[in-house]
């Protein structure tokens, strides 16, 4: 429980409350020489806590609903993308340039799934598409080198460090002194009192989150995972892209339930977002810092034109030092703070058996809002907006804390997952896909709906 408490108290919890919490230790497939399996218990149990919590301040209740962490269901939900089926297909995970490659000083990794960062990463060196003119325009360079160069054009590459390299870096040193979830107030707004819940039907869920409306600005996976969670509570998840840049399907799919996922052209119909926002209860982002500032959506201009806003923000190096503003995914977050290091053999870099980064931010993030709206809701909270971020990296420190402690004794390699898996008819087909990890006494089992095609929905909340 020592990981649950140190989160929990991260997310300003009541202490007492943890009592609440119970976990079912089993096997999982997320054997690792670092502590992931516990990490990602903690993630899971705390956003569960703060689920329950929430819901019992709604529906009035005398207690606490009791929340039960079952490590089969944790290790399924953070490889839920290994495990998803589309009519039986398997999904493409990477990209074949996103992968490490050897350079004339160490290793460096590229992100190149979306295709716009492909583009960018073959502009910086040069080559063709090819995996063959990649790997030698980048034996022949340093790996920091490479890191720059791809970086100045836009791309994804990152040099492989130790441990104690990444603990010398300044961007390093500046997420050390953040707390792992920062919470920070936005407005003197009043306190907005949450509805509270209808009366349910024998049977029913308890949904904390229902009748509150969440636009989604995020993409990739810590993000996604959020707002998945928030619409598994009952929020009405509403996904907003650029018409330009269109989710890899299969992403899309794993990442998609529950929500609504349309396309909005901010350069040109700013006045449909606007209409948005006036009705909504939290705003999530997860684009490098400061992109969409020029929109007017950062989050102190939100919380002018809506005061009481709840604004989440995930992020993968954090919004401040000097890596605040680059681009990043959970792969090239192991590999710049040493985890691909310490996961790794001399011979080559490794990789944590699941993007636990991404994971754990994302559940992190949704714990985050959902302590952020019981907390707006008393009058002795001080009521107002708040704005809550997490960032890949200080997610990876904590991680790197507790050192190399050897393979995690709790998750064993190929323990089956069937039991956390299960099957869904949607209108991209026949998906399997794993059980949402999220649990606690009479809360939702799964979600209300499958994904459907990608930004099809209209631009609008359901009640409207």
């Amino acid at each position: 429980m020592t990981e649950i408490k140190f989160a929990w108290s991260e997310l300003g919890g009541d202490p007492a409350l943890l009592t609440r919490v119970s976990t079912v230790v089993g096997k999982g497939p997320l054997s690792a020489r670092l502590p992931v399996g516990e990490l990602a218990r903690a993630c899971v149990g705390v956003c569960a806590l703060a689920a329950a919590e929430l819901g019992a301040r709604r529906a009035g209740l005398a207690r606490v609903p009791a929340v039960r962490v079952d490590d089969g269901a944790v290790a399924a939900a953070f490889t839920s993308e290994r495990h998803l089926r589309i009519d039986g297909r398997a999904p493409t995970l990477f990209a074949p340039l996103s992968r490490f490659w050897r350079t004339a000083d160490g290793w460096v990794r590229t992100h190149a799934n979306y295709p716009h960062h492909r583009e960018r990463l073959l502009r910086a060196l040069d080559v063709p598409e090819d995996p063959a003119a990649v790997e030698a325009a980048l034996a022949g360079r340093s790996a920091l080198d490479v890191e720059e160069a791809v970086t100045e054009a836009g791309g994804l590459a990152v040099a492989l460090r130790t441990p104690g390299q990444w603990a010398a870096h300044p961007q390093a040193v500046a997420v050390a002194e953040r707390p792992l979830i920062e919470r920070i107030p936005l407005d003197g707004a009043p306190a907005r009192a949450l509805p509270p819940l209808p009366r349910r039907d024998a049977g029913a869920p308890l949904l904390p989150a229902a009748g509150l409306r969440v636009l989604d600005l995020t993409r990739v996976l810590a993000g996604p995972v959020a707002t998945r969670t928030l619409a598994l509570l009952g929020a009405d998840v509403l996904r907003l892209d650029a018409p330009w840049l269109a989710e890899l399907p299969d992403q899309h799919a794993d990442t998609g339930f529950g929500k609504r996922s349309a396309v909005l052209d901010l350069t040109a119909d700013l006045r449909a977002f606007e209409e948005l926002l006036a009705a909504a209860d939290v705003v999530v982002t997860g684009y490098r810092p400061g992109a969409l500032d020029r929109f007017g959506l950062s989050p102190e201009a939100l919380a002018e034109r809506r005061p009481g806003l709840v604004v989440a923000q995930v992020s993968a190096w954090g919004a401040y030092g000097p890596w605040g503003g680059r681009r990043g995914f959970d792969s090239l977050v192991q590999v710049a703070t040493g985890i691909a290091a310490v996961e790794g053999s001399p011979e080559h870099p490794g990789a944590l058996p699941a993007q636990a980064l991404d994971h754990g931010s994302g559940y992190l993030l949704a714990a985050a809002v959902l302590r952020a709206l019981t907390e707006r809701s008393y009058d002795d909270g001080g009521g107002g907006g708040r704005f809550v971020r997490v960032a890949l990296a200080r997610t990876a420190a904590w991680l790197l804390s507790d050192g190399d402690g050897g393979a995690t004794g709790d998750f064993a390699e190929g323990d089956a997952p069937a039991p956390w898996l299960t099957e869904t008819t949607s209108p991209l087909g026949r998906l399997r896909h794993a059980r949402p990890p999220v649990s606690f006494e009479g809360g939702p089992e799964n979600w209300t709906h499958p994904p459907g095609p990608w930004g099809t929905d209209p631009v609008r909340w359901v009640s409207w």
